[in-house]
């Protein structure tokens, strides 16, 4: 086995206000001799939402290289991880403690990091290109989600990438969110012949943003606590309907994972009218673990 040896990782809650809620996440700082293989076993073996490895760079303007597994494949991107990753960048001092900004170089490429400080640390990424895909019925969508059609909103499901492939779908109220559970034998309905895997997201518009839940079977994460990858697309698909403001400036969270008792807080930064000098996603984290993996 490759770069066989002891290594020290952390573990850190993102999105969260406290320990143990958030989107747990673990990080190898140095991870430059563990091979591929070796990641995704190691991956597989703590059965995280993610694990992150820190790998030097050679993309230019670049702070380091960061490698993304869930327990079941390699991501293009990933928000938690990014989030967090950065936060243990800054605490481990492999970027400078007092920088504002810094970028990591991901498989989807260059992803830039903003630190806003304050009485909490803010770590903001910017949202990688949105791409739009296609619409889907929303009696499937409903079927595929344990809800009759009544339960969603009147906006068209749709399918929607940073990254990460999400199936956006609206729903009526928070009752209609926490009913919500994706039927793994009607999931092939809202895949089709998607080449990539993908993830179904469901959510209502709040006074605050959002009251989200996402379901990734694919990735094998039955549920996920936080998603940062689809909350830049999901800020996207609620100003193009009209569910949230497009000001420039204008912020809004989304609270998730609260159904599995992972209670995430994810905020968004719009940039430009509607978006499109940038949407930033952002959120806290906690430290509580600090560990030593021998392989």
């Amino acid at each position: 086995m490759k770069g066989a040896g002891a290594y020290r990782y952390r573990v850190v809650d993102v999105f969260a206000d406290q320990p143990l809620e958030g989107n747990a996440l673990a990080v190898f700082p140095d991870a430059a001799r563990i091979d591929t293989g070796t990641m995704q076993k190691i991956a597989r073996e703590l059965n995280l939402a993610e694990t992150a490895f820190v790998v030097p760079t050679t993309r230019a303007g670049c702070a380091v290289g960061v490698r993304i597994f869930t327990p079941m494949r390699e991501m293009t991107f990933a928000g938690h991880p990014t989030v967090g990753t950065a936060f243990v960048l800054l605490e481990e001092g492999i970027v400078p403690r007092n920088s504002e900004r810094f970028a990591v170089d991901e498989k989807v490429g260059a992803v830039q990091i903003r630190v806003e400080a304050g009485g909490r640390t803010l770590i903001w990424l910017r949202t990688p290109p949105i791409l739009e895909g296609r619409s889907f019925d929303r009696m499937v969508c409903a079927q595929s989600l344990g809800l009759t059609k009544s339960d969603l909103l009147e906006i068209p499901p749709q399918l929607m990438s940073a990254g990460n492939p999400t199936v956006f779908v609206a729903l009526r109220d928070r009752k209609a969110v926490d009913h919500a559970w994706l039927d793994v034998s009607n999931y092939h309905l809202l895949k089709g012949d998607h080449p990539e895997a993908i993830c179904v997201f469901v959510f209502t518009p709040t006074s605050e943003g959002a009251y989200s839940r996402m379901f990734a079977p694919e990735h094998g994460i039955p549920e996920d606590p936080a998603t940062g990858s689809s909350t830049g697309p999901l800020a996207a698909f609620m100003i193009r309907h009209g569910l949230v403001s497009s000001t420039a400036g204008s912020r809004f969270v989304s609270e998730q994972g609260t159904k599995m008792r992972r209670r995430s807080i994810l905020h968004v930064h719009i940039h430009g009218e509607r978006g499109r000098d940038g949407i930033d996603v952002g959120g806290h984290v906690v430290p509580v673990v600090e560990a030593m993996m021998t392989i």
